[in-house]
């Protein structure tokens, strides 16, 4: 089911399910609460880190739950975090600053939490725009997936962000921080073993049983 092509679309829609509810809401009138603004910016952030955490967990989860297909969609979750990271950056910067440049400068000086932001959201620019199949082939295979592992410090710099952004309540934060966690902590041990393969391969008989077993 996953292969075929027209699975995109409804999980493509589904990703967009976040936009619609904020039309919605919009539309009701009050339903943006006292501070729009204030309930667009993290609305918007929420759904960025959300949307990390979705595509670092695509890998970990094709090999646990043996769908290798899934890794179809985990360029469309990224984006789908760039995108979301875009409409919080810009609504800072548009509907909060109005573009001043000494209040953002002034908020980068007296909020470390913005700098975080801004830093995560600066390294999403480069795997948003290397993301098609022409820019592949351009970087090759190995250079564009050391690129992609930019990610890894986005998710960090995510997690500080909005860790730095509460004051009380932290519990989201933490919750995304240790998802975070777990997914680099396994592809930590996934790179430990693979780099223990290289440099101890099992001999004699064991090496024959490990070389049948990839052959099936």
């Amino acid at each position: 089911m996953l292969r075929s092509r027209w699975t995109k679309l409804p999980v493509f829609l589904l990703c967009l399910t976040p936009i619609f509810l904020v039309l919605w809401r919009a539309f009701e009138g009050d339903g943006l609460t006292a501070n729009p603004v204030e309930f667009i910016t993290h609305f918007t952030g929420d759904w960025t880190i959300r949307f990390i955490v979705i595509t670092l967990a695509v890998s970990p989860l094709r090999k646990l739950l043996a769908l290798p297909d899934l890794i179809r969609f985990r360029r469309m979750f990224g984006l789908f975090a760039f995108f979301y990271g875009t409409l919080h950056f810009l609504t800072y910067l548009w509907l909060d600053k109005f573009f001043s440049l000494p209040d953002i400068a002034k908020d980068v000086v007296k909020r470390p939490f913005i700098t975080a932001g801004f830093t995560g959201f600066v390294l999403m620019l480069p795997l948003a725009l290397t993301s098609t199949a022409g820019w592949i082939r351009r970087l090759g295979g190995k250079r564009w997936q050391v690129l992609h592992r930019l990610i890894y410090f986005t998710a960090v710099a995510g997690v500080v962000h909005y860790y730095w952004l509460v004051k009380s309540d932290i519990r989201l934060p933490v919750l995304y921080g240790a998802l975070v966690a777990v997914e680099l902590g396994w592809r930590a041990v996934a790179w430990l073993r693979k780099t223990a393969k290289r440099q101890f391969p099992a001999t004699g008989p064991a090496r024959a049983t490990a070389a049948k077993a990839e052959s099936c």
